[in-house]
């Protein structure tokens, strides 16, 4: 999905995020986008069997382990891991499957739409919230969003 409203409605509405593969090694891209994420006010819910923790939030070994409501599933998983991730998505009633860049599973994407969710495939969530609500812009970044309407920012 690229449609830029739609982005942008997802990432306004949301509030917490779980993360499927996040790692707890500050250099990987999973680390990154959720470090960013959290400091721009979600509550991000790391989910790998791996660690007890990460960016100081109990982590838990599969979604259905997670306690509270999930938003948006974020995934950093290979593309063929995805589909019963979707599957746990719809179970624990998530709105929106994100498949990270480079994640594009089509059987993913199926489960998603067809249990009503959002599904986003092959981008960032970091990217796209910072080039549809951070200023990414301001860096000199085409963000391909023309607007003389200024940023609606988050309240946070």
């Amino acid at each position: 999905m690229s449609d830029i409203e739609t982005l942008r409605r997802i990432l306004a509405t949301a509030r917490t995020i779980a993360v499927v593969g996040l790692s707890a090694e500050w250099y990987r891209p999973s680390y990154f986008a959720a470090k960013y994420m959290q400091e721009h006010g979600y509550r991000v819910v790391p989910v790998n069997p791996r660690y007890a923790e990460i960016l100081g939030e109990k982590c838990y070994a599969s979604l259905d382990e997670v306690p509270v409501p999930v938003d948006i599933v974020d995934v950093f998983r290979k593309p063929q891991d995805v589909p019963p991730i979707a599957s746990q998505a719809v179970a624990i009633g998530a709105k929106c499957l994100w498949q990270q860049l480079g994640v594009a599973n089509a059987e993913a994407d199926r489960i998603a739409r067809e249990h009503g969710m959002d599904s986003v495939m092959d981008r960032c969530v970091k990217i796209e919230h910072a080039r549809l609500f951070g200023g990414l812009n301001w860096a000199g970044v085409n963000t391909r969003v023309i607007s003389a309407k200024r940023p609606r920012w988050l309240s946070y």
